[in-house]
């Protein structure tokens, strides 16, 4: 599978949790569930593997499998969610042990040197320019030093889920971020607009927390 195995990492990551929340969160019977996840598996190669590949400095290339990972339950469940239910589902199915442990460890580092450097690299890299998958981003201190925000003009959640009939279900993939901020217990995230809502650009913005 393309991206060093980070598809197939996070199959064996996230099958499981995702198993579950189709029971907890969108009420199918176990085995319906686990008919849902072994569907999904095949279904999720084939999206990765007809989206180009990412170029090694683009930080976006999870966000992207992720994505294909819910497309591919989205395909394989027997009816389709609202937003709201899918909120919950998208965001309970990722809020496993993996991801608290990568959320607090990017908590732990956020607002280093590192990090802010690390931003502006991914702003000057503007990676949707040649691959409508990822994104393309700016970077703006707050001026009163409080933290900053990751302004977004083009994303590649929103280019994939509208290829495969699910662009109106994005802003359910959209509320992680507060969960991730949340997670990683450094920041307050805050937001104003978002591209899927037909916002002008998506606001990321993460202020320290006192």
């Amino acid at each position: 599978m393309k991206y060093a195995g980070l598809p197939a990492a996070m199959w064996l990551l996230y099958n499981r949790s995702f198993k579950k929340c189709l029971e907890t969160e969108l009420g199918y019977k176990e085995v319906t569930a686990r008919i849902i996840t072994t569907a999904a598996k095949p279904r999720y190669i084939d999206i990765i593997e007809k989206i180009p590949e990412f170029e090694k400095e683009d930080r976006f290339k999870a966000n992207i499998v992720n994505c294909a990972l819910l497309i591919a339950f989205l395909q394989s469940m027997q009816r389709r969610p609202g937003v709201e239910e899918l909120t919950e589902f998208y965001k309970n199915a990722m809020s496993n042990t993996a991801t608290k442990i990568f959320c607090k460890a990017g908590g732990k580092s956020k607002f280093t040197e590192k990090d802010i450097s690390g931003m502006k690299k991914t702003a000057n890299l503007k990676a949707a320019d040649r691959n409508p998958y990822s994104w393309n981003m700016e970077y703006l201190p707050y001026n009163d030093g409080s933290g900053y925000e990751a302004r977004f003009t083009k994303c590649g959640i929103c280019t994939l889920m509208k290829e495969y009939g699910y662009f109106d279900l994005v802003p359910a993939m959209c509320h992680l971020d507060y969960t991730m901020s949340e997670l990683g217990g450094a920041t307050t995230f805050v937001r104003k607009y978002t591209l899927a809502s037909g916002g002008p650009y998506c606001d990321c913005g993460y202020k320290r927390k006192k």
